[in-house]
């Protein structure tokens, strides 16, 4: 169901940053995920689904497709956001890779450089969010936060359709990250072009209760600092 979605993703990506977007207020903070770090350090061996391998192998490239497309923009538009997110995000992409070692399943990434991709779904996708996201500050920061809102769809999906601890447990990691990018996006939107930032795959009573939660203090770190250019 998920390639389904990030296929139409990649199609509405293409246009919809053409129209105007209603005002909506965020704040957000960075991610360090550091337990995404301390999950990579457990090597038992597990046990997965057909389906479930097939998702931590789609899980691996998507991480990765997140990770690419915010550093090609970091060097692009030289915003630390991004450059924070990315490394959040190689950490994810490295969290499910450890999954896929203790399956015993292939990983999709090897040999593949930044941009470049097995799953063609997410090849087209990132070559979309690339065009789109050089197209200025605001197109790269809506990408972002894009992206993020397409994680955590997928991820709540997924972690429906699975009773695994250590998969739950990855993914709940995941999921925590990515509500936090969301958040630092849209603050980092508002605070570098005034406009402020609306769900574009998300109802608006979910991606409230994401902003409600800026205060928690989970997996967060670097603040506001998120929203400044690089020296």
């Amino acid at each position: 169901m998920f390639k389904s979605t990030i296929a139409a993703g990649a199609l509405a990506l293409v246009t919809l940053f053409s129209s105007a977007m209603p005002a909506f207020a965020a704040e957000a903070s960075l991610t360090t995920d550091s337990s995404a770090t301390q999950l990579r350090t457990i090597t038992t061996p597990i046990v997965v689904s057909d389906a479930e391998g097939d998702a931590l192998q789609f899980m691996r490239e998507e991480e990765k497709l997140a990770h690419d497309v915010y550093v090609t923009l970091a060097e692009q538009w030289g915003l630390r956001v991004f450059t924070n997110i990315s490394a959040s995000e190689q950490q994810h992409s490295d969290a499910v890779a450890t999954l896929l070692g203790r399956a015993g399943l292939s990983d999709p990434v090897t040999g593949n450089a930044v941009g470049e991709f097995t799953d063609p779904v997410l090849q087209k996708l990132y070559n979309d969010l690339i065009v789109q996201g050089s197209k200025s500050v605001a197109d790269a920061l809506k990408v972002g936060a894009a992206i993020e809102e397409i994680d955590i769809a997928d991820l709540q999906e997924r972690m429906a359709g699975t009773t695994n601890a250590d998969i739950l447990r990855v993914y709940g990691n995941l999921l925590k990250g990515s509500e936090n990018h969301l958040r630092s996006f849209a603050s980092t939107l508002e605070n570098q072009t005034g406009e402020k930032y609306v769900p574009q795959y998300m109802d608006q009573t979910a991606y409230d209760a994401i902003l409600a939660a800026a205060g928690s203090g989970q997996n967060s770190a670097g603040g506001r600092g998120g929203n400044s250019r690089r020296p």
